[in-house]
């Protein structure tokens, strides 16, 4: 999730406070998959991505791309707005009760070193590793990767060399989008699934990306991977009402000592 945020970031340059809601959605779809019309878990996936990332290419088409390079005013209340219709409307679909999502795998637990560990976990860690693992490489490795690189970095030079940027921007948004969606379906069998699941993800996700570099998506990753060790770590020793304070004040110590973040890259993919 903070990889897409950080993603849609450093290509738009747009703050997506709605990024939260597409999490949301893409785990409300995966209920409806998995309960509704009996779909497998995989299949669910795959499915609950590409709608979301659909879904993705139209709020770009939409609303993001009149926003695109302007104040980041515009773009956190347009995106504010987003969040507000998007929660409030799913709540008027399908009320604020809990829902879990029961896969195939839903009972289902690994062992090792003698710490048993529920499958469904497993896969949302490698779900995680494989969507960095293949951004990244479409980043470094792919046409439409430096493209996008080249767009963050110097949009006119990128228009001057031939690159679209209304197209790049859009696919950037899509994939963006489509993690958020990726990451509530890989989490939907985990937690439970309710229209306002995504308001406490989407600030933590912003906390990773500040403390990662704002638009470096591997400083997202590193930090996300980071902050979620000491969230075991201080669930473990301390009360569980400390857990979630520790993303923010990792924030607000970057800000005080490392304002560019891990990487100290800026707005950069």
């Amino acid at each position: 999730m903070a990889m897409g945020l950080s993603l849609i970031f450093g290509v738009l340059e747009i703050v997506n406070f709605a990024h939260g809601e597409f999490y949301m959605l893409g785990a409300m779809i995966a209920y409806f998959l998995v309960a509704r019309l009996h779909v497998g878990y995989w299949p669910m996936i795959a499915g609950v991505t590409l709608a979301v990332a659909a879904l993705g290419v139209v709020l770009y088409e939409a609303l993001l791309a009149s926003v695109r390079g302007r104040s980041f005013e515009r773009s956190i209340l347009l995106t504010l707005g987003v969040s507000m219709v998007l929660q409030n409307g799913a709540i008027a679909l399908w009320t604020t009760t809990p829902r879990m999502v029961e896969t195939e795998y839903a009972y289902t637990n690994v062992t090792a070193g003698g710490i048993r560990i529920p499958l469904l976990r497993v896969f949302a860690l490698a779900l995680a590793a494989a969507a960095f693992a293949a951004l990244f490489t479409v980043l470094h490795r792919t046409r439409i990767g430096k493209a996008m690189r080249g767009l963050a970095q110097n949009p006119d030079a990128a228009l001057m060399v031939g690159i679209d940027p209304r197209a790049v921007s859009r696919l950037a948004g899509a994939i963006g989008i489509g993690l958020a969606g990726l990451a509530g379906a890989a989490l939907a069998p985990i937690y439970s699934v309710h229209p306002t699941m995504g308001f406490a993800f989407v600030f933590k996700a912003f906390a990773v990306i500040i403390v990662g570099g704002l638009g470096d998506v591997r400083g997202a990753a590193i930090a996300a991977v980071a902050l979620g060790v000491v969230e075991s770590f201080v669930a473990g020793f301390f009360p569980l009402i400390l857990v979630d304070a520790v993303a923010f004040v990792a924030m607000i110590l970057f800000l005080l000592f490392r304002p560019a973040g891990l990487f100290g890259r800026g707005v950069r993919v």
